[in-house]
């Protein structure tokens, strides 16, 4: 049986300020799971929690590079010291973030131990990077950069670290659930980097997309593969508590049917959960929702 461990990385250092003076809820997205008895529901052992350094924009302006860069960095070291002792154990870590820069802790832990691709179930490609700021706009925030830097592309000390760059290879990369109009898409055809809509994913089954991703990275990834999963895959109609929902989303039942297969496969070594922000749950639904979501795709029988 799968010996799964929750852990905590409550990192928010990847986003914009929602407002001047205020710091992205994200970091209170582990709180608001484990309130839902998460820890019992997967029947997971207690992994604790890797705290964050503090958020601080002090100084930075645009032009700077990626803001909390330095903090960042630090963060990633730590984070995935421990998601690499855990897969090294044969342990199945979750992490419950945070922002989708905790992605960069777990590929950085993986690339350690060997050659493991990701499969990124996000509405958004998440490929702002240097060479395209253009199109994108300046980079700033890490968390808009995810799929970018763990493939190499961005400041070398988020993305070289160790020396390590990349942490996942364009080839080990497939991307799910983005929106139909992102414009990162020509730029990901043009580099052979997979990916696929939301409304793709529709109208080819989720369950479907799903084999192939896992016959693609059986192909390519000889070690294993991560899965990120960003509440923004999710439509806005059923997941509005993000700093992001656009429309054209995944439900929840597409989300399931296509989660459920990667979750299930051997060869998937752990997952993130990122950018749920509980500020904008009041009542908590949202928690609701994405804990009984990974109950139903991660509990032991």
């Amino acid at each position: 049986m799968r010996r799964i461990v929750l852990l905590d990385a409550p990192s928010n250092l990847g986003l914009r300020p929602p407002a001047p003076g205020t710091v992205p809820g994200c970091y209170k997205l582990a709180g608001a799971l484990r309130e839902q008895g998460l820890l019992r529901r997967l029947g997971a052992l207690e992994g604790g929690v890797v705290v964050p350094p503090r958020y601080d924009l002090n100084g930075w302006k645009e032009g700077d590079g990626d803001f909390n860069a330095a903090a960042i960095a630090d963060y990633t070291r730590r984070l995935a010291a421990r998601v690499e002792t855990h897969v090294r154990a044969g342990e199945f870590p979750v992490l419950l973030g945070g922002d989708c820069s905790i992605l960069l802790g777990a590929a950085l832990g993986l690339r350690r131990t060997g050659r493991y691709g990701v499969a990124y179930l996000d509405g958004h490609a998440d490929f702002r990077h240097p060479g395209n700021t253009g199109r994108n706009g300046p980079v700033g925030a890490a968390a808009g950069e995810g799929t970018a830097q763990i493939t190499g592309r961005g400041q070398a000390d988020l993305t070289g670290i160790d020396g390590l760059a990349p942490y996942v290879r364009d080839t080990d990369l497939h991307l799910l659930g983005i929106r139909d109009n992102d414009e990162d898409r020509p730029e990901l055809t043009g580099l052979g980097i997979s990916h696929r809509t939301a409304s793709e994913i529709r109208e080819q089954g989720p369950a479907t997309v799903a084999r192939k991703v896992l016959r693609d990275l059986q192909d390519t990834a000889p070690d294993g593969f991560w899965i990120h999963l960003d509440a923004d895959v999710l439509d806005p109609s059923v997941m509005p508590a993000v700093d992001s929902p656009d429309p054209g989303g995944l439900f929840t039942p597409e989300l399931h049917d296509l989660l459920a297969p990667l979750a299930a496969s051997p060869r998937c070594v752990g997952l993130d959960l990122a950018i749920y922000d509980p500020d904008l749950d009041p009542d908590g639904a949202g928690a609701a929702l994405l804990a009984g979501l990974l109950e139903s795709v991660l509990a032991q029988p």
